[in-house]
């Protein structure tokens, strides 16, 4: 599984309001690039095409992920941050060790992102609590996508999309 390293991209630009006012906001994107100098540039590349007027990167920051599970379902617009624990023994001591880990969900609601966290987590062999959930006011998030002269992945996604459930 490739290691996706994420950075949280803020845009500053000027929204018309519901009211018709312009109006200044920071929306707040994630892009999976190498670098906070090729997170700034994809940030750029992909804001472009929607923003009219100018916009400003604000902040680029590192954000820690160690999971994904987006959705493609419409209803699913919003992002949840989970704070996890793993939980392990420690073979020596026979005592609890906990470890945490931060996942990203994409989904509908706070009960619809804890149905799909689950369901991304089913094969985890570890045992796992929630320790918090919270909606995040991330607008999109933009994978890394390699260029057409890029190596081929051994292993293509589009295989296991075809199969029954």
């Amino acid at each position: 599984m490739a290691m996706h390293t994420w950075f949280e991209c803020k845009v500053r630009y000027e929204k018309v309001a519901e009211n018709g006012m312009n109006k200044k906001v920071t929306e707040p994107y994630l892009v999976d690039a190498l670098s906070f100098t090729e997170a700034e540039a994809r940030i750029i590349e992909e804001t472009t095409p929607f923003i009219s007027g100018g916009f400003t990167v604000s902040d680029v920051k590192r954000a820690n992920f160690s999971e994904l599970f987006p959705s493609n379902e419409d209803a699913a617009d919003r992002w949840f941050k989970f704070k996890l624990y793993y939980i392990t023994l420690d073979e020596k001591s026979g005592a609890e060790k906990r470890v945490a880990t931060n996942i990203l969900v994409q989904a509908a609601d706070l009960r619809d992102s804890i149905v799909k966290m689950d369901e991304g987590m089913k094969g985890t062999m570890a045992d796992y609590v929630i320790a918090s959930v919270a909606e995040t006011p991330i607008m999109d998030v933009y994978y890394y996508e390699a260029g057409p002269d890029a190596p081929k992945p051994e292993f293509s996604d589009t295989d296991s999309a075809n199969d029954e459930e």
